[in-house]
Order: structure tokens, then C-alpha cells, then sequence
């Protein structure tokens, strides 16, 4: 349809050439007219052998000329047909060869509707099966390196070992106390509320100490580790990866995964046991905060109760679990880190899925630990 203020009249010249007369005001908000009625004479049979654009009596325009001249271009273009445009002003004609310079990106547009359902639902699969190859055999490679560390054949540097210690270790205390002080005083909080009832505030200290020795202590470490250490260790091998260090290790003959992979398992492994005493610790300080604050309690009773409900097989548990995680951390960093892409888009992105990677699997572990220790009796 023609607007109103941007007229197109169509005029057939010696039966070959099909003018396209363009007058008046064209401008956004007046309208475009569409390209349909000349796409449609340049295929009817028998089909113009040139087309060209008169410009007569043109008024104001702006980029909805502009993008009508191109689509009218691309149209003959498509068909093999000469197009004429020198009668039109030389900044139309500029920003029409500008616009037309460059093609059109494929995959950018709406599409008609996407793939069916079961198409995704497949991809999705392989995917899947997929990265849980990619994993296999990155932990395949990860045991081949501790084997190579227990004959003394691994290569890596002990400054790089030591760094991340305390990278993952003495750095990490001040956000794991916060941490663990504050879930320490959730707990205590909310089993104040329910135990009162009962008359029964003393076993608040019995709640923090199970819960934090057992589990809490473990995962809440895990899961700040996992924030604050996996997606740097994501970060740091995507940007090699990106530089090209990794290729320039295995060039050498250094295998990257000894190297860069090893020192970072290995600091995670020996840190997150004694981060877990310590955030264990802040724990049951905050349940004996809320146990004298808010119970009127005294702190000696608090802390006997405490004592007579510490048990070893919770700490051994909780302390267990520790390693696993700190482990199940260090893989998911290195691992999305050693697959990252070589833009700085897929070393961020490297970083997030080391995070959720992460997180999944401690979940996931845990789970799978609390029903095998349910099944032995611990």
C-alpha cells in the first residue's frame, strides 16, 4: 500500500525498462510504501530487463526512502536484473550502496515459529550426553595426573601451589565466618521458635552443632568456594585458553592438566578441611549468640549441652564431605575453564557455568551421600 505523502507510480519505458518514480515527502511517519508491487512485476513474465528510479518532485526524506531504494535494489539483485538509481540525490545513493555493502546475517531474524519440539527436546539430549563425556574424560585425566603426583612424575610449580593455598585459604576466612556465623544463627533462631513451644530451648545447642558438623559447615563452605574460587579458576584458564598458553604448554610437551589443574585440586582438597572447622566453629558461635541472647541461657550450660552432643561420626562426616567438595569445586572451575572458548564473551561465560556446574554437583553428591550413610547406619 502507498502512503499517502510518499507516492510511487510504476511506468513501463520501450517494453524492457520499468521506471520506479518516486515523489513527496518520505519520512518514518508518513509510512513506507512496500516493494511487493514492483517485486512482483520484476517476476511476472514477461520480466523487465532494467529498472531504474526517477526522482521527481521529491520532497523531505529520510532512512524509510532509503530503505525502500534497497529493497528494491535486492529485489533485482535476486533476479539478475539491472538497476538504475543515478537519477535519485548522491546521499540516497550513498547510504542505499552502505546499506547494501554488507549482507544480511543469517539466523538473526524471528524466523517462522523455530524447530519442533521434539527437535529441541533431542539436541538438548546430545548435548547432554555430550558434556557428560567431556567430563568423564576430564576426570579420566584429572586421576591420571594424581596417579603421575603419587610417582612423583607430576609437573607443576610448588609457587603456584602455595599461591593458591592462600588464595583459596587465608583470603576466604573473613567471607566463610560471615557466612557460616550467620546460618548458625538462622538455625538457632528458628529452632528457638519451634523448641519453645516444648519448653525445650536447650536443645537449640543440640540442632546447630548436628547440623553444622554434619552438614551445613560443608556445603555453605563448598558453595562460597564455589562462588569465589571456581569461577576464578574458570576465569584464569578460559584467558589462558583465549592467549593460547594452554596450546603453548602441550607444544612444549607440558601437560596442562599436571601444570595449571593440579595445584588448584590440590589447594581446594587441603584448604576446604580446615576452612570446615573453622566455619563449623562460627556456626555453633552464632547458635550459642541466640542460645544466651535471646534464650536466656547461660553460655556455660550452652556449651556443655554443646559438648554432650558433639559426635565424632558428625565431625568425620561433615570433615568427609569437606574434601569431596572442595574436589567437586576445583573440577568444575578447571574443567569450564579448560573448555572455554577464545573471546572474552566465553571466558565470562566459562566462569558462570563453572559456578552452577559446581553447585549442581555438590548438591548432587550430598544427596547421594546422605542416603548411602542412611543405608550403612551413620
Amino acid at each position: 500500500m502507498n502512503a499517502v505523502n510518499a507516492p510511487v507510480r510504476l511506468e513501463k519505458i520501450d517494453g524492457q525498462t520499468l521506471a520506479v518514480i518516486c515523489a513527496g515527502d518520505w519520512t518514518v511517519r508518513h509510512g513506507m510504501p512496500s516493494v511487493e508491487e514492483v517485486a512482483r512485476q520484476v517476476a511476472s513474465p514477461p520480466a523487465p530487463g532494467r529498472v531504474t528510479v526517477r526522482a521527481t518532485g521529491l520532497g523531505h526524506w529520510d532512512s524509510s526512502l532509503v530503505s525502500y531504494i534497497a529493497g528494491l535494489e535486492a529485489a533485482c539483485r535476486a533476479r539478475t536484473i539491472a538497476f538504475d538509481k543515478t537519477d535519485l540525490p548522491p546521499g540516497v545513493r550513498r547510504l542505499v550502496d552502505l546499506a547494501l555493502a554488507v549482507p544480511e546475517k543469517t539466523g538473526t531474524g524471528r524466523g517462522d515459529g523455530g524447530k519442533p519440539t521434539l527437535a529441541q527436546v533431542g539436541e538438548w539430549a546430545l548435548r547432554g550426553w555430550k558434556g557428560f563425556q567431556e567430563t568423564l574424560a576430564f576426570l579420566g585425566e584429572a586421576t591420571l595426573s594424581f596417579l603421575r603426583l603419587s610417582a612423583g612424575r607430576a609437573r607443576f610449580r610448588r609457587s603456584d601451589l602455595l599461591r593458591t593455598v592462600e588464595d583459596c585459604g587465608a583470603q576466604a576466612l573473613g567471607i566463610a565466618f560471615v557466612i557460616s556465623l550467620l546460618v548458625g544463627l538462622i538455625l538457632a533462631f528458628v529452632g528457638a521458635v519451634q523448641l519453645r513451644t516444648f519448653g525445650a530451648e536447650i536443645y537449640v545447642a543440640n540442632l546447630v552443632t548436628v547440623a553444622m558438623t554434619r552438614e551445613m559447615a560443608a556445603i555453605m563452605t563448598a558453595i562460597v568456594l564455589a562462588g569465589r574460587t571456581g569461577a576464578a579458576f574458570a576465569a584464569q584458564l578460559g584467558t589462558m585458553q583465549s592467549n593460547e598458553e594452554i596450546d603453548a604448554l602441550t607444544t612444549l610437551g607440558v601437560s596442562p592438566i599436571d601444570f595449571l589443574v593440579l595445584p588448584r585440586m590440590l589447594a581446594l582438597m587441603l584448604m576446604m578441611p580446615l576452612l570446615y572447622l573453622y566455619s563449623a566453629f562460627a556456626g555453633m558461635l552464632g547458635g550459642w549468640l541466640v542460645g544466651v541472647g535471646m534464650l536466656d541461657l547461660t553460655g556455660t550450660t550452652y556449651l556443655a549441652q554443646t559438648q554432650a552432643s558433639f559426635s565424632f561420626t558428625d565431625f568425620f562426616v561433615g570433615w568427609g564431605k569437606s574434601v569431596l567438595f572442595g574436589a567437586l569445586v576445583a573440577i568444575a572451575g578447571c574443567m569450564r575453564g579448560i573448555q572455554s572458548g577464545r573471546s572474552a564473551a566465553a571466558v565470562g561465560n566459562a566462569a558462570t557455568s563453572a559456578v552452577v556446574t559446581a553447585l549442581v554437583y555438590i548438591i548432587i553428591s550430598d544427596a547421594i551421600l546422605a542416603v548411602l550413610l542412611n543405608i550403612v547406619g551413620l
